[in-house]
């Protein structure tokens, strides 16, 4: 049956690279990562032109089913790249439990997986909670996603729920239907004062004082919050980033690992905690209330658009 898999992502490649044109695609469809999963989850239909020059990428890592056999490397940007030999997080483990697995998105670089294992590991403790409820990281080879996130294509990113995990752990069908409950307000201008903790803090705090973590992204909401309420070392704040949306979870990304050339860094983090004026904005007419169509359509990545390498990862059996 693996045989069968990776064979067809062969030939799916195969016939892509012989495409040197590019031309843009339709925006994808909005969905949220909150989305139920499915108990009976089905592989995606075969592609009928696969190498067509403006086959959005996607569709091509979309349906590699296992990993790359190579050595482990991340490659590209954080949005434009792919993933080797890349690492399952088990779907049960001391202190986690993986959510939405029909998604098949538990994958990560080595360093990514090591490190929400520690951050597992640590949170009873430090946090208060039974443990983590773990979302999305990436695809078993990386690469742009059907739907729901920009980034999380070179294995360097996870999502972790603000919910704790229940003291009895998720079931099956509770993995596939649970939601995560948002910590901020209606209003999007504050946190909501029912909801958030002290311990969500002490948990965004846990990951962000961790040394490979280089940004980890919020709602402004939260790092309102966070900048309001934090006392004394304050030097973890700048990593937290406001983001759109991530009203429900922390978006962890990791550095580029030591000696891996092909991995494109971020620019760094500025200095400071991040609580200056440049928050406020975050809170303006024009954030809260966006005009509709103002963004304007983004076209899809096509496979030309990656490092070459992904080529690579897409084909190796």
């Amino acid at each position: 049956m693996r045989h069968v898999r990776t064979r067809y992502v062969r030939t799916l490649l195969l016939a892509a690279a012989l495409a040197l044109a590019l031309a843009p695609a339709a925006a994808p469809a909005p969905a949220s990562a909150q989305t139920p999963g499915t108990l009976d989850p089905r592989p995606l239909p075969a592609l009928a032109n696969p190498g067509d020059p403006s086959l959005p990428a996607k569709e091509l890592f979309g349906r590699a089913a296992e990993p790359a056999p190579l050595a482990a490397r991340a490659l590209g940007s954080y949005a434009a790249g792919c993933l080797a030999g890349a690492v399952a997080l088990p779907v049960d483990g001391p202190g986690w439990r993986v959510m939405r697995v029909s998604r098949n998105r538990n994958w990560g670089h080595p360093d990514l997986v090591a490190l929400l294992e520690r951050l597992a590991k640590a949170t009873p403790e430090a946090v208060g909670w039974p443990g983590l409820l773990v979302g999305d990281l990436a695809q078993p080879r990386g690469g742009p996603m059907i739907w729901g996130h920009a980034s999380h294509q070179n294995g360097l990113d996870a999502d972790v729920w603000l919910t704790p995990m229940p003291e009895a752990g998720v079931d099956r069908a509770q993995r596939e239907s649970m939601m995560a409950t948002s910590v901020v307000r209606a209003d999007r201008r504050d946190v909501d004062p029912a909801v958030w903790t002290p311990a969500h803090a002490r948990l965004i705090a846990l990951a962000a004082r961790e040394p490979r973590v280089e940004r980890l992204f919020v709602n402004a909401a939260i790092k309102k919050a966070l900048c309001r309420e934090t006392t004394g070392d304050r030097s973890w704040l700048g990593k937290v980033r406001p983001m759109w949306g991530h009203d429900y979870h922390m978006h962890i990304r990791i550095s580029c690992p030591a000696g891996e050339s092909g991995c494109e860094p971020q620019a760094t983090v500025p200095p400071g905690d991040g609580c200056d004026a440049s928050l406020d904005w975050w809170f303006s007419d024009e954030v809260l209330n966006p005009r509709p169509g103002g963004g304007g359509a983004r076209r899809e990545k096509t496979l030309a658009d990656l490092p070459d390498a992904c080529r690579r990862v897409l084909v190796a059996e």
